[in-house]
């Protein structure tokens, strides 16, 4: 070790509680070739809890001292597996550690940060505290105790969200003391059977630990690698899609700006740069079976990505003859071409575009996770809306999700996703009773890997990249796109439907897009380019 160096000190994370069941920790290898190592928890049928976190040696600054952290993954100071227990502060009620958590060099304010906090916890009267040994506070900024006084005496009101908002920013801060306490009271709020923001606060906490332990690209992995059979995950998509209808209700507003398009083409060539089950297209298929004059020749050439192709079992194939077989039964002329490429490498060659084709492009919840500027110097996100203008189509539609976590830094990037996801798990909470047996699956298996992924992962490996329409809206003006009208027959129909629902969704059209949300948030927009 080099004279510069500072020693080494262990920081122990913290990591989740066990939920009524206990835990199967299981070695997992990447397919990357690294040699990290991540743990995962495996998850009967009626076990559940969110991912243990994995850990990586990681440099951290806190309180203007660099230190160097190892986090392990079989050691927890703050979890109540460990067969030793830590000593606890005989006066604090919440039964907390109180040592082994602190990174600092100096003993002396190591112990005076540990009685400043103590101070807090036990007497967040101001009035004791101006009575308290000023020794003792020395060094320590008054605000910092002030903001210290305010996040405790959120505590005892069990005000789950603002101790998750007050755990994002020791996080954002640097603070890993601060951070830590806020990490073993979350635990003992959160739930994944509990009410959605207990359900949302467990897969929120796991990413902030790893957010906190620089291991959000290796908890992101787990996720991914830890799949259901595919026909579950499957399973677990298509109900995500069924009480969210805000999904569904987007697939239906991009098709009727299809349709609309098309109604006088024989020949239409449809290009999906995300396919996935290829459900999408069935009442597309349909529509065009029932068109007076006949249907069109109808051309769909699918992209594909991983999750997707593990989810049916196979290769875009099976989403061909899926399509195919429907086409013939409904008397349709139909051919598919699958495109085994993610967005950002696919070239205009691969597409087969032909003359006297009327050609759509459907974007459908995948350009947010294309590179662009801020992450790659191609900036694939541009690129490839200019390809498909040159590819001169009909008609883009465009279906995303309506929230910001591209640019964003982690504190507003966490306030984001937590006011997004909380009306998604509110409006999940009314489809799905607490007793169905499928509900926990389903925000594990669909959310929570988005969720982990925009809360800890920074650079390329953070991918869930989304941005508000007026964005994308500056992004198809730059590449040469005009708006195209979306279906006022079909937006008709969609606020029709929506009325089967509970009545706290609402769909909205304003500025040529369709907004469709929960209460007073918008979840999902479609808009249509030509």
């Amino acid at each position: 070790m080099r004279a510069s160096q500072q020693p080494v000190q262990k920081l122990e994370p913290y990591s989740l509680p066990q939920f009524h069941q206990p835990f199967n920790h299981q070695q997992l290898s990447y397919n990357d070739g690294s040699d990290q190592t991540g743990y995962y928890i495996h998850l009967s049928q009626d076990r559940y809890c969110t991912l243990e976190s994995s850990s990586l040696t990681v440099n951290y600054n806190m309180y203007d001292s660099p230190s160097n952290v190892s986090f392990s993954p079989n050691e927890s100071s703050l979890s109540h597996q460990e067969s030793q227990p830590y000593p606890l502060d005989p006066e604090n009620n919440y039964g907390s550690p109180i040592s082994g958590s602190c990174v600092t060099e100096d003993v002396n304010d190591f112990k005076h940060k540990l009685k400043e906090l103590e101070t807090v916890m036990l007497g967040p009267d101001l009035d004791f505290l101006e009575t308290y040994d000023d020794t003792l506070l020395s060094g320590v900024a008054s605000a910092e105790i002030e903001s210290w006084r305010q996040m405790m005496e959120a505590i005892p009101r069990g005000d789950l969200k603002d101790i998750l908002i007050a755990c994002a920013m020791s996080v954002s801060n640097n603070d890993l003391l601060m951070a830590q306490w806020l990490m073993s009271e979350l635990r003992q709020l959160v739930s994944v059977s509990g009410e959605p923001i207990q359900r949302l606060g467990a897969y929120m906490l796991e990413g902030l630990v790893a957010k906190l332990s620089a291991s959000g690209s290796s908890i992101y992995k787990s996720l991914k690698f830890r799949e259901p059979a595919s026909f579950e995950l499957l399973s677990y998509m298509h109900l995500l899609h069924e009480v969210c209808p805000y999904f569904k209700f987007g697939y239906m507003s991009a098709n009727g700006a299809i349709a609309e398009a098309m109604k006088d083409e024989d020949r239409v060539h449809i290009i999906d740069f995300q396919i996935g089950q290829g459900s999408q297209w069935v009442p597309l298929i349909q529509a065009f079976a029932a068109r007076p004059g006949g249907p069109p020749r109808i051309r769909l050439t699918g992209m594909d990505d991983f999750t997707s192709a593990y989810a049916r079992g196979g290769g875009l194939s099976i989403v061909g003859q899926r399509l195919s077989k429907l086409a013939e039964t409904f008397k349709v002329p139909f051919e598919f071409h699958g495109v085994d490429l993610s967005g950002s490498e696919v070239r205009p060659a691969n597409l087969v575009v032909r003359p006297r084709e009327a050609l759509a492009v459907n974007f459908a919840f995948m350009l947010h996770r294309m590179p662009d500027e801020s992450v790659s110097t191609e900036n694939h996100r541009d690129r490839l809306l200019r390809m498909v203008k040159g590819l001169n189509p009909k008609v883009v539609t465009l279906v995303e999700q309506e929230l910001n976590t591209n640019t964003a830094a982690f504190y507003p990037r966490f306030i984001e996703a937590l006011d997004y996801y909380t009306a998604m798990f509110e409006s999940i909470d009314v489809a799905l009773s607490r007793e169905h047996k499928e509900r926990i699956n389903v925000e594990q298996n669909c959310l929570a890997r988005d969720v982990v992924n925009i809360i800890a992962c920074e650079g390329r490996e953070r991918v869930e990249r989304h941005e508000l329409v007026g964005k994308w809206k500056s992004r198809f003006n730059m590449a040469g796109f005009s708006p195209y009208p979306l279906s006022s027959l079909v937006n008709a129909t969609i606020k029709q439907l929506l009325g089967n629902y509970c009545n706290k969704y609402r769909v909205e059209e304003r500025d040529g897009a369709l907004y469709l949300g929960w209460l007073n948030r918008d979840l999902v927009v479609a808009c249509a380019w030509k």
